[in-house]
């Protein structure tokens, strides 16, 4: 009998059961899709903001102040841009980023481009034509600089001794002011060729390959191609591009510069550390600046 009793029990708490689980709220799918986004990008958003948007703020808030040693801060308001737009190797340090920009963007733009168009081709051994490519990227900016010093040097540097043993004149890359500016850029381009020529290969890609067939029934030629099909519909990667790198150039490259030239010969890269100079307010108004620009101390 107490086993026919214990059946009925559970036969009758079944249905509570039941009802109480049915009862419970559940999410819809586009809740559970927020939240799984939002969980997702929370370690990201939450590297931005202590990283990178609290430091810009400091930053600014910083330029405000005169800065003696550590923890001795005087206001002067506008005091420190007013003495940057009155010297000289400030705007000296615009021009020569201004022509750095310029040179370096559509440089690379043009070298990521073609690379792209070679790798998409079915090649022997394009994937690791491809890696060794994107290779230079991933490695250290400081690694980069010192490869390209000691290749560079005048008296000890591979380049120049390959030119010596062709009869030629060797050049002093780095210590060159009309020479030093373009090593600088052909050494980022070295570097960041490989991530945009990975960008415009994802492009290139993502056009049907209907639209090629078509033009080669119809006779055209490969400029023709590339003119009439390959260069609108990569016009969005193009933008992608043109607007990364411009932003990298700007705001990338310090550590290169620095141990390539240390702003130099004669100025011509001009870059100060805010600690290598004994003017209390520089180290507020360097903060103005843009990481790697040429310092007008």
């Amino acid at each position: 009998m107490s086993s026919v009793a214990a059946q009925q029990r559970r036969r009758t708490a079944a249905p509570a059961e039941t009802s109480a689980s049915a009862e419970k709220p559940r999410l819809s799918r586009k809740h559970r899709e927020w939240l799984a986004a939002g969980l997702f990008l929370a370690p990201d958003v939450l590297g931005l903001l202590v990283f990178v948007a609290i430091p810009m703020v400091l930053s600014v808030a910083l330029s405000f102040f005169q800065v003696s040693g550590f923890g001795s801060y005087q206001w002067i308001g506008l005091g420190n841009y007013r003495r940057m737009m009155h010297d000289p190797l400030f705007w000296d340090s615009m021009k020569i980023t201004g022509e750095y920009v310029v040179i370096l963007v559509p440089v690379l733009f043009c070298v990521s481009l073609g690379l792209g168009l070679l790798v998409k081709q079915k090649l022997p051994g394009v994937g690791a034509f491809r890696t060794a490519l994107f290779l230079p990227y991933v490695i250290s900016l400081v690694v980069v600089g010192v490869l390209w010093k000691f290749l560079l040097d005048e008296q000890t540097g591979v380049v120049n001794r390959a030119m010596r043993a062709a009869g030629l004149d060797g050049e002093s890359w780095l210590g060159s002011p009309s020479l030093a500016l373009g090593c600088v850029i052909a050494v980022m381009v070295w570097v960041m060729m490989g991530y945009y020529m990975i960008i415009f290969l994802a492009g290139l890609q993502e056009i049907p390959r209907e639209f090629y067939e078509a033009a080669k029934l119809d006779g055209a030629g490969p400029w023709t191609t590339f003119r009439t099909i390959t260069w609108p519909l990569l016009r969005p990667t193009s933008f992608f591009v043109l607007l990364m790198s411009t932003v990298a150039a700007i705001t990338g490259g310090l550590d290169l510069i620095f141990v390539l030239t240390n702003g130099g010969p004669a100025n011509v890269l001009h870059w100060r550390s805010s600690t290598s100079t004994s003017r209390p307010s520089d180290s507020a108004s360097t903060a103005t600046r843009p990481p790697w620009a040429r310092s007008w101390c």
